[in-house]
């Protein structure tokens, strides 16, 4: 008889050959997952639920196999409307647990994995209890807000030997993978500097609110957790903790781990010798924010510079885009962008590349979450794409950025 784990090994190659996940329906994926007895899913359970880590969930939920056990959010408000989403994607949601606190989920012997989506302040604390519990973890980016604690997911990842995955989900994507293969064959030459953007038009702190209770149905003391306790402001709540120290890195560490992850990864994963950032609140000093809404950092490489430049609030970047990686080469410069990738030939290089823009096939975060799933079953954990490592290190190299900011 297989085990409940070679089966699920087995029920992973449905993702293969002819079969992809985007050309299923809502209808389509409750009717086949219905066939998998309880025993044969992958359970899961969602901690944090309001942004990214919904979206995370509703991605698993497309797999083969499996199954949304339970939901947590400090945030009841939150929660009732989750539920009202399970209904519309033809769930019951009267079998999905709810629950406040996270660590009333992770006593559950019945969930495999679990889904951290929140605030950045609580990523390291839920990780460890997490593995500790005996489950894998799909963790939202950037995975620790400081470096002793990317050090401490590490290690206990190594202690528990767990599927950890980073929610930096461009690293399951074909055309960023595909820049990268083309970046190894060496056809831009030496590359002397990479340069890295981010400008956000939409994104924008809040207004400067006063303190106040905090809303009905949101426990404020299991939201602050580990931070320091600080009277409760709506202007740093919800989609705001971003842009304030003790919750997260801002704009560095939110878009930061994504862009810088692709920068470093298609040099080959160096580490910087040094970083030297300046920047401060120059464009919406009125607003409430501690983070930069401009910053710019020069890393120094063994062999390349890289150039961080963010901007809040505004979307001209280089080359016309509000964000893109360039890796600037004797011979081109390739741009890299969540819209696809061009080689851009030297003038006055011997050596003309034609390359046609290579554009978007799949759905990252889709892409992502099924090599998660594909790891939780085959229990092959050098096949994460994004494996906690991999993480802490990209968030190392932001964090960087930010304590010279704020040196």
């Amino acid at each position: 008889m297989k085990s409940r784990r070679r089966f699920l090994a087995d029920s992973s190659l449905l993702a293969l050959g002819g079969i992809t996940l985007q050309s299923f329906n809502t209808d389509t994926f409750s009717i086949f997952k219905n066939r998998f007895s309880p025993a044969d899913q992958v359970n899961i359970g969602a901690i944090g639920i309001n942004g990214m880590g919904w979206a995370d969930t509703t991605s698993m939920l497309k797999i083969p196999g499996v199954n949304l056990v339970a939901i947590c959010d400090v945030d009841q408000n939150v929660i009732d409307s989750r539920k009202k989403d399970l209904e519309k994607l033809k769930i019951d949601a009267s079998k999905v647990a709810t629950y406040t606190d996270y660590r009333k989920l992770l006593d559950r012997k019945d969930i495999d994995a679990v889904i951290i989506g929140t605030p950045d302040h609580w990523h390291t604390l839920i990780m460890v209890h997490a593995v500790e519990a005996g489950k894998d973890v799909y963790v939202e980016k950037p995975v620790g807000n400081s470096i002793e604690e990317c050090r401490i997911m590490v290690a206990a990842q190594k202690k528990y030997n767990k599927a950890v995955q980073g929610g930096q989900w461009q690293r399951s994507q074909k055309h960023f993978r595909d820049a990268v293969d083309f970046i190894k064959t060496g056809q831009l030459g030496n590359i002397r500097t990479v340069k890295v953007w981010c400008y956000q038009g939409w994104m924008k702190p809040d207004i400067v609110r006063p303190n106040s209770a905090p809303p009905a149905g949101v426990d404020y003391k299991m939201w602050l957790g580990p931070a320091e306790t600080k009277p409760f402001n709506a202007s740093r709540f919800h989609f705001n903790f971003r842009w304030f120290w003790d919750y997260a890195g801002g704009l560095m560490t939110d878009w930061g781990v994504h862009l810088m992850d692709y920068a470093v990864f298609g040099m080959g994963m160096p580490e910087p010798r040094t970083v030297a950032a300046l920047g401060g609140q120059f464009a919406y000093p009125e607003l409430s924010q501690e983070t930069p809404d401009t910053l710019g950092a020069l890393y120094e490489f063994d062999k390349f510079n890289l150039i961080w430049d963010h901007a809040m609030g505004i979307d001209n970047g280089l080359f016309g885009k509000d964000h893109g990686i360039a890796f600037i080469g004797n011979n081109a410069t390739l741009e890299l962008d969540r819209g696809g990738w061009d080689v851009i030939p030297e003038q006055r290089s011997e050596k003309k590349i034609v390359v046609p823009r290579t554009k978007p096939s799949d759905n990252g975060l889709d892409m992502h979450t099924q090599n998660f799933i594909n790891v939780v079953r085959s229990r092959k954990l050098e096949e994460l794409n994004c494996p906690i490592q991999t993480g802490a290190h990209i968030a190392t190299v932001c964090q960087l950025g930010n304590i010279d900011y704020r040196s």
